[in-house]
């Protein structure tokens, strides 16, 4: 067996601020030799192939070779593999020079992820950025602290509405609903993910007609309200769509970062003109993360990347409705949005999906009051209409912030008690504060 010594290096050995880190899950044979994959993997992804070309000096490899600097096998089979088994499971942990593709999420996802996609049963886990790295990203414009500010709401968890029916709507018919959630409490409406440019709802126009229809309700309820109007569009479109947006009215963007690509989601967040905040919608980041064997995992492509990238909120999946993700999976997502990143900015994480009102209490255990509350049916769909379904949020959310139940609330509040009614109250299963029965 031959292994490069310059490809397989432990963490002490390097120099931090000179790579990012890349975490992989691999599944491979039984007789595979793990330092030889896990060195495979990286040469691949560097300046290497499967055979040793003449362009390929010692300079250039010590310059811009990966290095493999962690190997842990789960079972750690170190003294011979049971006959039975057909498959062993690594993680392995690489560590690519981070010169090798600078300050371009499209490089660097053709760095850690590119031809290794296709070799079977690797995932990539996490990405462990170094200091300079990330001084290159300039992140969200407003983050947490920055959309509270706009709001003029410090002390609570806000609450998101989106949009239903996600699209066939008017700008008219689009406004008639903005109003009726913005005047029950909502505090940022967002367009649906499915609806940017129509021809039977075109942009300036639905900016013009919910603007107004906003700027009443605030007059009658006495807060601010922001709509996240969607601009995805083809890249050259884009920068057009956000200052045709801003033109007409707009205070605040939303696009579908992972369709249009993590890079175009900077260059509208970094762009000094579009001086609003921009909602980052997760749709197509299931085809990346669903998979256990193969993509990346749901923390970085549905929360680490687009933080990045410049989002300023960010739609998380959640365990509670219509989509498959597990708790812990949905747990760490927020996690990653909110704690800190360099000088990157926390985003608030925006669960939604299936969101009621009886899942409050839960989410405001596990985030506190940075989360986001995302709701659409449970908002649209309450049996009193879109208002009383917009206040039944907030009564969950001020009652619980007070220390209350929200069984307790619901015997106070007609709305909130309707909404209770008809989808429940979330429980997890019981426990203490930790778990190591498996």
């Amino acid at each position: 067996m031959y292994v490069d010594p310059i490809s397989v290096q432990y963490p002490e050995n390097l120099r931090k601020d000179h790579y990012v880190i890349a975490t992989y899950y691999c599944a491979t044979h039984r007789n595979t030799n793990a330092l030889k994959f896990g060195a495979a993997l990286a040469i691949e992804q560097t300046c290497g192939t499967w055979l040793k070309v003449p362009g390929e000096t010692e300079e250039v490899r010590d310059r811009c070779i990966g290095r493999v600097i962690g190997i842990y096998e789960a079972p750690a089979y170190q003294i011979g593999v049971p006959e039975d088994v057909t498959e062993r499971h690594f993680i392995i942990r690489i560590a690519f020079p981070s010169s090798n593709f600078g300050p371009s999420f499209a490089m660097m996802l053709s760095s850690v992820l590119g031809n290794i996609s296709s070799s079977g049963k690797v995932k990539l886990l996490d990405l462990e950025f170094n200091d300079s790295f990330l001084k290159e990203f300039k992140g969200p414009k407003f983050g947490v602290q920055g959309i509270r500010d706009l709001l003029g709401v410090q002390d609570r968890p806000l609450l998101n509405n989106m949009i239903k029916p996600c699209i066939g709507l008017d700008p008219k018919e689009t406004a008639k609903l903005a109003y009726e959630a913005a005047v029950g409490g909502v505090d940022i409406i967002k367009d649906d993910e499915l609806c940017s440019n129509p021809a039977h709802c075109p942009l300036p126009d639905r900016v013009q007609a919910v603007m107004e229809a906003i700027t009443k309700a605030d007059q009658v309820k006495g807060e601010k309200t922001l709509y996240a109007f969607n601009i995805t569009d083809r890249t050259e479109k884009l920068v057009d769509n956000a200052l045709t947006a801003i033109k007409n009215g707009a205070n605040c963007l939303m696009v579908n970062y992972n369709t249009i690509g993590l890079d175009s989601t900077r260059m509208l967040a970094e762009d000094e003109r579009i001086n609003v905040p921009i909602l980052g919608h997760s749709d197509y980041t299931g085809a990346v993360y669903e998979s256990p064997w193969s993509g990346m995992s749901a923390n970085l492509i549905g929360a680490t990347l687009p933080r990045i990238a410049g989002t300023d909120m960010i739609i998380s999946l959640t365990p509670y409705g219509k989509f498959p993700m597990q708790m812990d999976t949905f747990i760490q997502a927020g996690y990653k949005m909110l704690q800190p990143l360099g000088d990157i900015k926390p985003v608030f994480p925006m669960p939604g999906g299936g969101t009621t009102q009886g899942h409050v209490e839960d989410m405001i255990k596990k985030f506190g009051k940075d989360v986001m509350v995302a709701a659409g049916g449970a908002i649209h769909g309450h049996p009193m209409g879109p208002a009383a379904g917009a206040r039944a949020f907030r009564q969950a959310i001020d009652e619980v912030m007070a220390g209350n139940s929200l069984k307790e609330a619901a015997e106070k509040h007609e709305e909130l008690k309707a909404a209770i009614d008809a989808w429940g109250i979330y429980e997890e299963a019981k426990g203490g504060i930790f778990d190591l029965k498996g």
